[in-house]
């Protein structure tokens, strides 16, 4: 494992970062509770809806909890609440015969759009405070932040793959 020396100010502003999202995320979480739960949904129902919804192809729940950054585990089970409130249903996937493709049904898209209605003053007041340009600058970075994170998690979860990873046998063969 390589260990990086970084300024303290410039480490702390990461730390900051980090825990400006974390602080983040839980408020998105509060006020898309407080915004859709008179829709009858739940932040987590309105993330699964919208992820299906602003995708150009129906997706498979791996695929949704990957582009979500949340378990497999944990949206399969929003989706079979959906399915339940016949809000998305499953059709065959031509690509994995297991893997079936979730899709929004007519009632999942009205309650994706009444959502939408529904935070749509929320919406305007973040633009209004933080400007297009700002969300664009916004958006790059958080995708990079996101970049840096996947690149990290792959190259630790290739580490626990192979725990001889850098070891050399007697010979100075890499094992």
């Amino acid at each position: 494992m390589q260990v990086v020396m970084i300024a303290a100010d410039a480490q702390k502003n990461v730390r900051e970062l980090v825990l400006a999202v974390f602080e983040t995320n839980g408020r998105l979480v509060n006020a898309g509770t407080v915004l859709v739960q008179p829709l009858g949904l739940t932040t987590a129902w309105w993330q699964v809806l919208g992820a299906l919804g602003y995708s150009p192809v129906p997706l498979p729940v791996a695929h949704i909890a990957r582009n979500m950054g949340l378990t497999r585990q944990a949206v399969q089970r929003v989706v079979d609440l959906l399915v339940g409130r016949g809000l998305v249903c499953f059709e065959p996937n031509p690509h994995h015969r297991r893997a079936k493709l979730v899709v929004l049904t007519p009632a999942g898209r009205a309650a994706l759009t009444s959502a939408e209605e529904a935070v749509l003053p929320l919406d305007c007041r973040i633009l209004d405070r933080i400007g297009s340009e700002r969300l664009v600058a916004a958006m790059a970075v958080l995708k990079d932040l996101n970049d840096v994170l996947d690149e990290t998690l792959l190259a630790a979860t290739a580490d626990l793959s192979n725990p001889h990873q850098g070891e050399r046998d007697d010979h100075g063969t890499q094992v």
